[in-house]
């Protein structure tokens, strides 16, 4: 355990976090998504895991040291449901509070086609598989940078 540190991010959630540089992208899924076979053509090349929670409940945990890009108009991503892109369901209602919360304002989750997310997870950094058993349950985050003191 480490002081100020949400106790799911396990060491190798950690690592990947760290390692990530501006501009790589994580995906924080469901059970239903193809984690393993999708985490194998990643960066990183292997799944990571933060099991036994929601989907909500994990985009806390890593948006609790992680920031999200400024630079581009996707850096929270959702796989919209087929046949009906404009619905939210109530798990991505969720995630975006907790991505509301992390960042202190609003912020836009940008629905994506579920194909089209699948193209761009195959080039994420990683993929946490979390224990979300809702559909759609699925997201992608670009990481932002975290300025100097004095913010210049």
């Amino acid at each position: 355990m480490l002081k100020t540190i949400d106790p799911l991010l396990n060491a190798d959630v950690l690592y990947a976090l760290q390692a990530m540089g501006h501009g790589d992208r994580l995906v924080i899924c469901d059970t239903n998504f193809p984690a393993d076979s999708i985490a194998r053509q990643t960066v990183l090349g292997r799944l990571l895991r933060i099991d036994n929670v929601s989907a909500a409940r994990a985009v806390d945990a890593v948006l609790s040291v992680l920031p999200l890009d400024t630079f581009v108009e996707d850096a929270a991503i959702r796989m919209e449901i087929v046949g009906q892109p404009q619905e939210v369901p109530p798990v991505q209602r969720e995630v975006q509070a907790a991505i509301d919360r992390a960042e202190g304002k609003s912020w836009p989750l940008v629905g994506v086609e579920r194909h089209a997310f699948y193209e761009k997870a195959r080039g994420a950094y990683c993929v946490i598989a979390t224990g979300e058993r809702r559909f759609y349950g699925c997201f992608l985050f670009t990481k932002g940078v975290i300025p100097p003191d004095g913010g210049q």
